[in-house]
């Protein structure tokens, strides 16, 4: 399954930064919880915008997936997919590796939707259907669209077509 590389092999000063900024979220929020469970007078600290942009939750969420830590990856897609379309084929990506299909296809159902031009977002469709054997029909429609949209990678969408095309002459 394709996805788009948002983090460069190049950008570990920038991860390192993203990880000292989400700690120190992460301690800002301790100290607010802190506070309001005891009576101590510590200022109040609120909040009111995520400290994060939405490529930087998806660059965390590529992090924590890399360290097999999918469910902290896919809190972070899912907040970068209030203003990032992009974050539903990560999404699906995870609920896929998760063996969550129905929420797998809903994810890329919605990647495609809100960017019609996403092909790996139909490619990875077409593998979900090709996986499960089912609706084989649309999956190669969905396979030769991702082919249409993005010729540089034809040969990985090539590759999904061939196995649903070598599915679909089994049945």
């Amino acid at each position: 399954m394709g996805k788009d590389k948002v983090l460069d092999a190049g950008n570990k000063k920038k991860v390192k930064s993203l990880e000292f900024r989400v700690k120190s979220f992460k301690i800002v929020f301790f100290l607010i919880a802190f506070s309001l469970l005891t009576s101590c007078s510590l200022p109040r600290i609120i909040v009111l915008d995520d400290p994060l942009s939405p490529e930087e939750h998806i660059n965390l969420g590529v992090v924590y997936e890399k360290k097999g830590e999918i469910d902290n990856a896919l809190k972070e897609y899912r907040l970068a997919s209030k203003k990032l379309p992009l974050a539903y084929l990560y999404m699906g990506n995870i609920y896929f590796q998760k063996n969550d299909f129905d929420e797998a296809e809903s994810a890329y159902k919605k990647a495609i939707k809100k960017n019609p031009d996403n092909s790996d977002a139909y490619n990875n469709l077409a593998w979900l259907y090709y996986t499960k054997k089912e609706n084989l029909n649309e999956a190669e429609e969905l396979a030769l669209k991702a082919i249409e949209l993005n010729p540089s990678k034809k040969d990985i969408y090539q590759d999904t077509l061939v196995k649903i095309r070598e599915l679909k002459g089994q049945k």
